[in-house]
């Protein structure tokens, strides 16, 4: 395992990239923010003063300097493949936010521009990682759990008073299907790390309390491969914050919420056990996977094909909700919408 940090670069800054730098921070020393480059000068120097970092004045700038490894990619999804594809080019390796685009012809065009170039394409899925869902993963992978059968999943943020008319995060041109590609993609990914592929899916949204052009709720109901149910709801219209996920199988069933944590109950028990698990750093724990598998000691979890399907099963939740009607995600792999 290589022990040279890993110098980076990052382009797109908003709030986000703030949060992966932190992370970059907790890496020990792993993965070092060198350089940052948006268009706003004020923002790269305040950003370039708070990481101690170089400020570029330009993407080529930045794709030009020998001393930089890789990219952090906050920018906007509509500018993923454009940045994505130029970093790629000048060999250099992408930590890409999710979801890896808005349409499923960018993101395979993405994962090749990557794979041509030799370069690690990692998405930025966290929430994968978090100690409560690796606990579920291992005694289901330990067949605890027996057949599993179902599961309920939500994940909800209040945004009043937090949402900027007109950003590209809250509009249907930047952020297709709202809510439910904005959040709802990290459960989307659980569900699918813990049941297994989805198959099919309908979808319903509404909305209700943001201004804007695009759903603040929305719900999907899923089939998976192995014949389990699932169902997804998303909110940015809820009063707080808060995270549900309930996975259930024959012999053993498990419960985790944002503020009673994980509990689990085994076939033929009448009470649900604590489950105490301890909480761990997933995004800097993300980034120094990032980092081994660029020095050849892993692979990243999710890159880009993985990151593509998670995107097409949001894409045909937004079209289920388009045309009313059930769709299968292959229909929307097969499509470059």
């Amino acid at each position: 395992m290589s022990t040279k940090p890993l110098r980076v670069a990052s382009v797109g800054l908003g709030w986000w990239s703030d949060v992966l730098a932190d992370a970059a921070g907790r890496t020990d020393g792993r993965v070092e923010i060198a350089s940052c480059f948006t268009r706003s000068e004020d923002k790269r120097q305040a950003f370039a003063a708070k990481y101690n970092c170089a400020a570029a004045s330009s993407l080529d700038e930045i794709l030009a300097d020998d001393s930089i490894d890789a990219v952090i990619n906050t920018t906007p999804n509509h500018v993923h493949l454009e940045t994505t594809a130029a970093v790629a080019a000048a060999g250099k390796h992408v930590f890409l936010d999710k979801p890896v685009a808005n349409t499923i012809g960018e993101a395979r065009a993405i994962t090749k521009a990557c794979a041509d170039a030799g370069v690690v394409l990692s998405v930025g899925y966290q929430r994968r990682r978090e100690s409560h869902f690796r606990w579920i993963q291992d005694r289901i992978a330990a067949g605890e759990f027996g057949t599993l059968v179902q599961a309920e999943a939500n994940i909800s943020r209040d945004r009043a008073g937090q949402f900027e008319l007109g950003h590209w995060r809250y509009t249907a041109e930047g952020m297709p299907g709202g809510v439910m590609l904005q959040i709802g993609l990290h459960y989307v990914d659980v569900l699918t790390m813990l049941l297994g592929p989805i198959e099919s899916v309908s979808g319903m949204a509404a909305q209700l309390v943001l201004p804007g052009d695009n759903p603040d709720v929305g719900t999907l109901m899923m089939q998976h491969e192995n014949g389990a149910v699932s169902s997804l709801s998303t909110s940015y219209a809820s009063a707080s914050e808060y995270y549900l996920m309930n996975i259930y199988g024959k012999k053993m069933s498990a419960y985790y919420n944002l503020f009673d944590g994980l509990r689990c109950l085994h076939q033929g028990d009448t009470n649900q056990q604590p489950v105490a698990v301890e909480k761990n750093d997933a995004i800097a724990e993300q980034l120094i996977e990032w980092a081994d598998a660029i020095a050849g000691d892993a692979e990243p979890e999710v890159g880009g094909e993985s990151a593509m399907t998670s995107l097409a099963v949001v894409k045909a939740g937004i079209t289920s909700v388009a045309e009313g009607r059930h769709v299968t995600v292959a229909e929307i792999l097969a499509s470059d919408d």
